[in-house]
């Protein structure tokens, strides 16, 4: 199926579902009955409970109590998950090369490694180990999404572009998630958040779902989306030009904070 027929079938499910997995830090996914008391819960459960509440200590604490019981490399992978956080950048590297040792094969470490470089700025390692993690699960959305993200740090504008295309083919929610249970789906500054709604405006524009694509253009003019112009030129955007809400949005003035 296409890109736009994709979205088109997506926009007459997603309209009536709400988020199905609560966020979990920036790992959502996992959801823990709020009636539990950590006391009640497994080791690993614990420790997600505990990561859901930003106590990333505790979070370690417990997993390591949890790894007689659990699978290691995935305990291994969410330690370092805790630390990156913590923004302790070495102790999360361990603990994911660690979770590689034992499963060379887990795309989530990968990821997370990806995602460890790029807060460092070195967006080249980034780009690889997003490629690496790729080869593993070709199927990911978050994975393409951080690889677009690393794409457009290093201003290589069409191959980000053609990651977001196939992160929204493979699940057009993923932008408005904040990743899966043990992957990171990672931050992006103001500037590539325009970006990334300029691009999905457009996209859904091309789809031909104006709704979507006059809510994404006006999530990137708020977020400080200079080149208004593209909008009025980009033929992609032909078919909206005579609504009154586009011919609103670009007579409007956004501050941006």
């Amino acid at each position: 199926m296409t890109l736009p027929g994709r979205l088109r079938l997506a926009a007459t499910t997603l309209a009536s579902v709400l988020l199905a997995a609560p966020v979990f830090g920036q790992t959502s996914g996992l959801e823990i009955p709020p009636q539990d008391k950590p006391s009640q819960l497994s080791p690993e459960k614990r420790g997600d409970l505990f990561m859901a509440r930003k106590m990333f200590r505790e979070a370690i604490d417990a997993y390591r109590q949890a790894m007689p019981q659990g699978r290691p490399y995935v305990l291994y992978n969410k330690i370092g998950i805790a630390y990156h956080h913590m923004l302790e950048f070495n102790a999360a590297k361990k603990n994911y090369d660690q979770a590689l040792k034992l499963n060379p094969q887990y795309a989530e470490a990968l990821n997370n490694i990806g995602a460890l470089y790029f807060a460092q700025k070195n967006y080249r390692r980034a780009i690889s180990e997003y490629q690496k993690a790729l080869k593993v699960d070709p199927d990911s959305a978050t994975i393409y999404s951080n690889l677009g993200t690393a794409y457009y740090a290093r201003k290589r504008i069409e191959e980000a572009m053609k990651a977001y295309q196939h992160a929204l083919a493979l699940n057009p929610d993923v932008f408005e998630t904040r990743g899966t249970a043990g992957t990171i789906l990672q931050e992006k500054s103001g500037e590539e958040q325009a970006k990334l709604h300029y691009f999905m405006a457009k996209s859904y524009a091309q789809a031909g779902m104006p709704d979507r694509a006059l809510q994404y253009m006006r999530r990137c003019l708020e977020e400080g989306f200079k080149d208004r112009k593209k909008f009025l030129e980009e033929p992609e955007f032909s078919g909206l030009k005579d609504l009154p809400e586009f011919k609103q949005l670009m007579a409007m003035e956004f501050r941006v904070l």
